[in-house]
């Protein structure tokens, strides 16, 4: 181990530096003005970030990738329009369709919406992988259309996702009936949590490679998909989550797949404990740029042999 000591690294994102020719960006959404019980995801992607350094002395010990190694950049946070709902969603639109691979750090689950209609945009229709302890179909919360349970109702409705190849992980909230029908009818496939538990990650990762198939996708990690025990510093903690592990173990076995962007949620630091949910949240963001660079056949190894 030598170079910079961790806690002395920069404070973006793995510590990376800025560079043009970055094919993978990640950006900050410091928005949290749709959720429905705490807030303070707005306070997520600098929290996340200033976790990442825990990840920075090595390589990924079961794809042997490293995320610096890539043509990665953070470019700090998206503006958004203070109070505005749907003025902030239209930006946060705008400023992702700049970047041809975003890895976005939030903010509430709201901020998925235009990030899958930007991407959608470039790329046509998604698959979607969503880990979340809430199944986010409802056409409204509390009369608001865009708040953050309901962005996966408009994604689906208006086509940026190819509900046949959607897949919930986690899901166990309490839900209405005819939502949860609704989603079912449009062709999600839920793995409710408890199925999780019983059936493992190699099944799920089967699963998962099965709907989604060979389509763009789309990652989306919810920390409320994990349970309050190992994320407690979120908005709308749900008990009966996955463990750590778990999620984990169900990334990193999805090599291979033609991801097209990735976010991670509802981090809400008011509400952590010595940084486990920043550093959970920020370990999915590793997990999936590692995986990223696994599955483009790129590793250091590789990079250094003649």
């Amino acid at each position: 181990m030598s170079g910079t000591p961790t806690f002395a690294a920069p404070s973006t994102f793995l510590g990376v530096a800025p560079r043009a020719d970055a094919a993978v960006v990640v950006a900050g959404v410091p928005f949290d003005i749709g959720t429905t019980n705490r807030s303070g995801a707005r306070f997520g992607p600098s929290a996340i970030r200033h976790a990442s350094r825990m990840l920075i002395d090595g390589e990924h010990p079961a794809h042997w990738t490293s995320p610096v190694d890539l043509p990665l950049a953070d470019v700090g946070d998206f503006a958004i329009a203070l109070g505005d709902i749907a003025a902030s969603l239209k930006l946060i639109e705008e400023q992702a369709s700049a970047y041809a691979h975003l890895v976005t750090l939030g903010g509430d689950h709201g901020i998925t919406l235009p990030l899958l209609r930007a991407c959608a945009g470039r790329r046509g229709p998604l698959a979607l992988i969503h880990f979340d302890a809430h199944v986010d179909t409802w056409p409204d919360n509390f009369g608001q259309p865009y708040a953050h349970g309901s962005m996966f109702y408009h994604a689906i409705n208006e086509g940026v996702v190819d509900a046949r190849r959607m897949i919930q992980i986690g899901i166990r909230s309490p839900v209405q009936r005819d939502v949860y029908d609704w989603t079912l009818g449009q062709g999600v496939t839920i793995v409710a949590a408890q199925e999780a538990h019983e059936i493992g990650p190699a099944a799920i990762a089967s699963r998962i490679v099965e709907v989604v198939g060979d389509a763009p996708v789309y990652l989306t990690f919810d920390v409320d998909a994990l349970d309050p025990a190992f994320a407690p510093g979120t908005g709308t903690p749900e008990i009966g989550g996955l463990a750590a592990w778990q999620a984990q173990s169900i990334i990193r076995k999805l090599v291979g797949l033609n991801f097209v962007g990735m976010d991670v949620v509802e981090v809400a630091p008011p509400y952590d404990v010595s940084e486990i949910t920043a550093l959970a949240g920020a370990t999915m963001a590793w997990e999936y740029l590692c995986l990223l660079a696994a599955s483009a056949g790129w590793s250091r190894s590789a990079a250094r042999s003649p």
